[in-house]
């Protein structure tokens, strides 16, 4: 080959070298993308508006996408996407057993040296470690409580004081029913879950004493058939009478629209309903805390680990995902999911500074009474008979005049004691 012919065949290579070059730097200049699973569909616009722009200031070079499924299939999409191995980095998670499973089928990153993790109390992280703790899978994002929305304007009119003890609690009941056209108390029994939710869960830990009876239930040394379940039913069982007209074919979404209509005065919640009343209800309403049983000081809340987000133990973008992970365990975060979705609690030790006066009403009683969480959500719920699901049953049985107290206590306790060890 002549040294003319080997010149222009480098010419040849440098140029395509050059286009190359050219061709190839846009590619490896691209921003990280990450894609976030969620059952938060109603989210969306926070997370596209808000979260990630903030996130973006500090990390531009990192691309977070967004991407929810409608709550009732989140589940069932999951596990198909992560078979199929086209799930998203981030998993965010349900607390307990679903993400316990995800984890120990070896879908979700241990993230015990996280180092955001630290900025999380041991009881937060509760919702998504192993049972001995000894692991840790998910980021704990947020919580919800449990307690009691009103209509102010309602109790200003019936010259009606916030409730505290039970005795007081349906002292306004019989006043609201006696003294005027308005629903005492805004729930239904049909879609069951809100029996277990906003009622027994709701009052309940009042009566058990909240993580005491919570570790005592799943030690074996308390058994649901003990006094301090069936109070709780006996407490329910009197709800009935101020429920409307009714209620037993009344669904969750037909209470919410009673209430913003103005047509209830008391609603059993989950903070999470704060949003919805926030842009629905025409009239000032307010917030009180499960009422105690006559003669106790030491008050008990229902403060429930809801929200938590993982790492795709399949991601390939880690070193992303984890700056992420850090970014969400921060102040900033806190802060702006607090205030974006008024009633969904930073679990981090961060000073929030909440502006929704409901929300911060809410958030004062950790300061004010024990927490707890949902005393069915760990452990107890893996057998069958499941009991979360006989508790939802069992409680609109008793809301309905349907069930004894007492035999709900029977029903609950006879389907745990058929598959858990420490009832037997």
């Amino acid at each position: 080959m002549c040294i003319s012919t080997i010149k222009n065949h480098l010419s040849r290579l440098t140029k395509l070298g050059l286009v190359a070059t050219i061709f190839a730097s846009p590619m490896s200049g691209a921003a990280d993308k990450l894609v976030i699973e969620s059952w938060r569909n109603d989210d969306a616009k926070i997370w596209n508006d808000v979260i990630i722009p903030a996130f973006n200031k500090q990390h531009p070079d990192i691309n977070v996408v967004f991407s929810p499924t409608p709550p009732a299939d989140y589940n069932s999409a999951l596990q198909a996407k992560l078979q199929a191995g086209t799930a998203g980095d981030l998993i965010t998670c349900r607390p307990f057993d679903t993400s316990l499973a995800l984890y120990k089928k070896g879908n979700l990153e241990k993230l015990n040296e996280l180092e955001g993790m630290n900025n999380f109390p041991a009881v937060a992280k509760t919702a998504w470690s192993t049972d001995e703790g000894d692991d840790v899978f998910c980021l704990p994002m947020a919580s919800v409580i449990h307690g009691f929305i009103y209509n102010k304007e309602i109790f200003k009119d019936l010259g009606l004081s916030v409730p505290k003890t039970e005795t007081e609690f349906f002292k306004v009941l019989e006043n609201i029913k006696e003294n005027s056209r308005y629903v005492p108390l805004v729930m239904g029994t049909a879609d069951q879950w809100e029996a277990a939710t906003m009622g027994f869960q709701n009052v309940g830990p009042n009566y058990w004493k909240g993580e005491d009876g919570r570790a005592a239930l799943i030690s074996g040394d308390a058994k649901l058939t003990d006094p301090e379940y069936v109070q709780v039913w006996e407490h329910m069982a009197k709800w009935g009478p101020f429920m409307g007209r009714g209620y037993q074919a009344q669904k969750y979404a037909d209470s919410q629209n009673l209430f913003t209509l103005g047509r209830g005065a008391i609603y059993p919640a989950g903070s999470w309903d704060i949003t919805t009343f926030n842009d629905q209800a025409e009239f000032e309403f307010g917030a009180f805390p499960p009422p105690t049983p006559d003669g106790q000081k030491t008050c008990y809340i229902s403060d429930h680990t809801d929200i938590g987000i993982g790492l795709n133990a399949a991601s390939s973008q880690k070193e992303s995902a984890r700056t992420f992970l850090n970014w969400m365990a921060g102040p900033e975060f806190a802060e702006l999911y607090a205030n974006s979705l008024p009633g969904f609690f930073p679990l981090a030790n961060h000073k929030v500074s909440i502006k929704d006066p409901v929300a911060k009403e809410f958030l004062s009683w950790r300061n004010q009474c024990e927490q707890t969480i949902r005393n069915s959500y760990q452990i107890l719920s893996r057998g069958t008979p499941n009991m979360e699901n006989q508790l939802w049953n069992v409680s609109v049985q008793v809301l309905n005049g349907t069930m004894d107290p007492a035999d709900a206590g029977k029903e609950v306790e006879s389907g745990l004691k058929a598959w858990y060890p420490p009832h037997q």
